[in-house]
Formats: structure tokens, C-alpha cells, sequence
């Protein structure tokens, strides 16, 4: 079955064809490691995590290959250092770890490559250098400026028009620009920077700009040209402009031939802003949060469309996931069989990750399960873990998910189910009533069978 993606570059839905379908390349934008990452940023790792679960199930695991990188060197990261008097390594650590743990609750998978931008320093200034050396860049007081004026077609992935294009360049003003559109891919180290964020280079003692880290993070890993490169829409410009321009003025060819970008997410209708205060942060809501309830959250909208967050999309995923996990339930005492997800999971999936669809497709296969003769259960398990694991769902077992998890909560409840059994075997069915309805209060519901009592919420 083709795989259709909608391709930013031109604009249209295509077939996606690998230069090589024994070595599928995927390169999409992570984080900047400074601080914890809000939910919108969340939104990338998760819908292309989708989409490398695809690849790997079309052209095999090890034929795709994924790389998604660490910023760890950055103007945010040198303030935060110079603020807290903590080493900027230090602080990139930390948040790299925390995200790491944030992203593995979400059930990202990780990545094949995990590249840090201050591990390719060296590839960075041999990418500058052949710019400089092909006229694409020039060296200035402030570093090294990429010359916009010297590719003809800058600004094909944006579509921007020029007015447009100066603008969104203003946020790195400089007065030694030769055009108002350049930008920075070598910043000189500036005084009281810290020592651990300057390299010495041919044009000067310093450090990357953002926008040619993952140009040469890009290539370090994957190669000059790659099929998928993905990342957030506010990532279109000026950041993949400018890879694109870095890395194709540099090599001569494509830097990738997709490029996909999912839309952003907001609060309640409104953007998210810390001026507002309704930043939401994943480490947070995973105090509250199952990891795939927000899953499910985040790919309940077609990734190329907005994603309103709210309280009542949690309640509703929760929910779903509810059903879901009763299905699987009702029939997991079946045999374990193999089974491939059904073709509906895999048609919605190729069709540009129509996870909304994808999702129907999964609650018609869990009303099946709920409806279905105990011959069917064996095969509709298999299929319904299949489909699971494409999307990164089902991925808890099903008893625990109905208890709510491991938790001080669930002990407690645990130890109240025991203290139900002893009191029915010591004929006290006062007490085990009184047990039975102050769990039901709590909506809790135990369920008595041959091989014992079993809870789960309501």
C-alpha cells in the first residue's frame, strides 16, 4: 500500500518514494534543552513517532533510518547559564533527561540517532567554510552571515515574499549585514560568555547558529539528501529556510525531497503564551495524566490540522482508551496469536497519518471484540495489539490500565479487595458490604470470580 504524504515544498499530497527503500531517512527537529518542554512541543516527537512506526512496519526496521537532535548550545542555553552560574552542560543534561522521560510516557519510541550540536562543532565549520568558499557566506564582526541574495530560489519551502522574509530575519539584527534577509551560521563569542560555549574556528573563536547545526546534524547522520524532514509549522521560517539554503548552496543537491510540518496546538482556544500563563508543561501533566491519555490527546486531530487542549479532550481520551482497554479485557484470556493490523488501521495510516481514522478504525475493532464469539478472540487480540502498537496505544496491561496503574492509590485499594476476602471467608458480610460499597463510592467496581476478586475503576 503507497504511502501519501502532504509535502510542504510543493504543496500537494504525493506518493512517497525513498531514494532507497533499504535505507529510508527521517531527520525532524528536537529540542532546544534549556528548560521543560510545553505540550505543543510535545506534538512533533508523538505524530512523527507515527510515522517512523509506519516506515518500519512498510520497508522494515532496519531499513529506516531516524534521527531527531538535541540542542545543546543556543543564545537561551548561554543566558540560563550565565543567570544560574551553572555550567551550560549541566543544564543541558538535566533537561535532556527529563525530556527523555517526558517523551518515553508519551511512548515515543527513541530515534536511531540521537546527535547533540555541540558533538558536530567540527562538521559545522566545514559546512561554513565551503559556503564562504562558494560565495554563500561572508565573514563579518558579528561572525559569519549567509548572503540570501545569493541563492536565487531562498524562500521556496515558505513561499514568503520578500517583505516578509526581512521581517521574520529581524530577530537577528545586525548592523554589518550586506542584506536585511542574512543570517547568522557563526556568532563571535561575545565577553563574559562562558567558556564551554566558544570553539575556536578559521574565522574566529565562537559558536553556531542554530539554523546550520542541524544542516550539518542532518548530513553527520543521514547524509546530504534525505527523504523526510520534518518539525513544527513555526519551524517553516525561518529555520528550514535556512537549512535548506545552508545545505543545498553547500552540496549542490536537494536536502530533503518531503518536508512535513504539523500545526500547532492551543489552550482552551487561545495560544499558548507564558504572558497569558497557560503554558502546559509534560512533566507536569504526567502528574495527573496516564502518557498515552495524552497520546491519545495528541492524535486525536489530523496533525496537519490545529489541536485545541483542554480538559474535557483529556476526559474524552481517558475515556476512549476506557473502552479500549475493556475490549482487551473481555478476550485476554484468548491464546496469543500474530496477527497484522487490520487493513483499515494501515489505509487511514498511509493516508497522509489520518490518525483520526486510524483511531475509528481501532474503536470498531474493540465493538467487535465486545460482540464476538470466543472462536474470534485469539485473532481480534492480536489485531487489536497490532493496531495498538501503530499508533503507540495499548501499550499497558490491560488489568493494571483498569486499576489505574501502580500508585499508592491502587495499594490502598489492593489491601481493601484483600480485607473484603478475608471478611466473606470469616462469614463477616457486613464487613465486606461496608468494603464493597465505600469502593463503590469511589467508583470502584470488584468483580468476584473462580480464580478470585479483581478491581477496576468505573
Amino acid at each position: 500500500m503507497d504511502i501519501r504524504l502532504t509535502n510542504t515544498l510543493t504543496g500537494e499530497k504525493e506518493i512517497f518514494r525513498p531514494a532507497d527503500p533499504k535505507r529510508v531517512t527521517m531527520y525532524v527537529c528536537g529540542p532546544t534543552t534549556y528548560s521543560y518542554a510545553h505540550i505543543g512541543n510535545a506534538r512533533p516527537p508523538v505524530v512523527f513517532d507515527v510515522l517512523f512506526r509506519l516506515l518500519r512496519r512498510t520497508y522494515g526496521e532496519s531499513h529506516v533510518l531516524y534521527a531527531a537532535n538535541f540542542t545543546d548550545v543556543d543564545d537561551k542555553i548561554i543566558a540560563a547559564a550565565i543567570e544560574s552560574g551553572r555550567p551550560a552542560g549541566e543544564i543541558t543534561a538535566h533537561f535532556e533527561r527529563i525530556y527523555r522521560d517526558d517523551m518515553a510516557a508519551l511512548g515515543v519510541l527513541e530515534p536511531t540517532f540521537r546527535p547533540h550540536a555541540t558533538e558536530h562543532i567540527p562538521g559545522m565549520i566545514a559546512l561554513i567554510e565551503t559556503l564562504i568558499a562558494k560565495g554563500h557566506a561572508y565573514r563579518s564582526e558579528s561572525g559569519v552571515l549567509f548572503n540570501v541574495p545569493s541563492m536565487a530560489d531562498y524562500g521556496k519551502l515558505s513561499r514568503r515574499d520578500r517583505d516578509d522574509m526581512i521581517a521574520g530575519a529581524r530577530v537577528e539584527v545586525a548592523a554589518d549585514k550586506r542584506d536585511p534577509a542574512d543570517f547568522a551560521v557563526w556568532k563571535a563569542s561575545k565577553p563574559g560568555e562562558p567558556p564551554e560555549v566558544r570553539w575556536p574556528a578559521p574565522f574566529g573563536e565562537g559558536r553556531p547558529g542554530w539554523h546550520i547545526e542541524c544542516s550539518a546534524m542532518a548530513k553527520a547522520t543521514l547524509g546530504e539528501t534525505i527523504d523526510i524532514h520534518g518539525g513544527g509549522r513555526d519551524l517553516i521560517f525561518p529555520h528550514h529556510e535556512n537549512e535548506i539554503a545552508q545545505s543545498e548552496c553547500a552540496h549542490g543537491k536537494p536536502m530533503a525531497h518531503y518536508w512535513l510540518h504539523n500545526e500547532f496546538l492551543s489552550i482552551d482556544t487561545e495560544k499558548m503564551s507564558k504572558s497569558i500563563g497557560n503554558v502546559k508543561l509534560v512533566h507536569e501533566l504526567l502528574q495527573h495524566y496516564a502518557g498515552e491519555t495524552m497520546r491519545l490527546a495528541l492524535l486525536s486531530a489530523h496533525y496537519r490540522k490545529p489541536l485545541d487542549w483542554t480538559s474535557d479532550l483529556l476526559d474524552q481520551s481517558k475515556a476512549t482508551l476506557d473502552r479500549l482497554y475493556n475490549a482487551f479485557r473481555r478476550i485476554g484470556s484468548a491464546e496469543d496469536v500474530v496477527a497484522e493490523p487490520p487493513a483499515g488501521v494501515i489505509a487511514a495510516l498511509s493516508d497522509d497519518l489520518n490518525t483520526p481514522q486510524a483511531l475509528a478504525e481501532l474503536a470498531a475493532l474493540a465493538t467487535a471484540a465486545n460482540k464476538a464469539e470466543r472462536a474470534d478472540w485469539p485473532r481480534l487480540k492480536a489485531e487489536l495489539r497490532a493496531s495498538g502498537a501503530m499508533l503507540g496505544l495499548l501499550q499497558a496491561d490491560p488489568e493494571d490500565w483498569a486499576r489505574g496503574g501502580a500508585s499508592e492509590d491502587a495499594a490502598r485499594i489492593d489491601a481493601l479487595v484483600a480485607a473484603r476476602v478475608a471478611a466473606r471467608a470469616a462469614k463477616d458480610f457486613a464487613e465486606a458490604d461496608r468494603i464493597r460499597n465505600q469502593l463503590a463510592s469511589e467508583g470502584v467496581e470488584i468483580m468476584d470470580g473462580p480464580k478470585g476478586s479483581t478491581w477496576r475503576r468505573t
